[in-house]
């Protein structure tokens, strides 16, 4: 359970966050007393959905995206290779894959334990995780649905 003032830091976290969505004229949701943001973002082709948790206790910025897709059961080793490769290929973030659902969730958190977090930072991850998201969430849904190959990812 965090302190007072692990509390009170999480909570600047917040309002810095909210400040940069702000800045940028975005629609979202709050849940002040959840420490968590919920927007919808719109990319070349499938809508995106980001939760945003500042976690008090680990003083933790934590993004997370749940791609819409699942795969089926005959496609669920691709995707394991499919979300493995494209880890690989990634600077930050990643994509954190259930074998037994078939489901993927891109993740990513940064630290601002002993640290202050700007908007700066703010802008970069979810600028980065839209990126990411958009970049990745078509490719996953071609291959669940046998419309690519795992190969015809790793030849990208």
């Amino acid at each position: 359970m965090a302190d007072e003032k692990q509390l009170k830091k999480a909570q600047t976290v917040y309002a810095s966050l909210c400040g940069m969505l702000d800045e940028k004229s975005w629609h979202y949701e709050q849940h002040k007393e959840d420490l968590v943001i919920t927007f919808t973002a719109r990319g070349d082709d499938i809508p995106m959905q980001f939760i945003i948790y500042i976690d008090a206790d680990r003083e933790l910025v934590r993004l997370m995206s749940p791609i819409p897709i699942s795969f089926g059961e005959d496609k669920r080793v691709e995707g394991a290779l499919a979300t493995s490769r494209v880890n690989y290929a990634l600077a930050d973030g990643s994509f954190d894959y259930d074998f037994k659902e078939g489901k993927v969730m891109f993740r990513m958190t940064s630290s601002y334990r002993d640290s202050l977090i700007s908007m700066e930072l703010m802008k970069y991850m979810v600028g980065c995780a839209l990126y990411t998201v958009d970049e990745y969430n078509d490719k996953f849904l071609m291959i669940a649905k046998g419309m690519m190959s795992v190969d015809d990812l790793f030849s990208k």
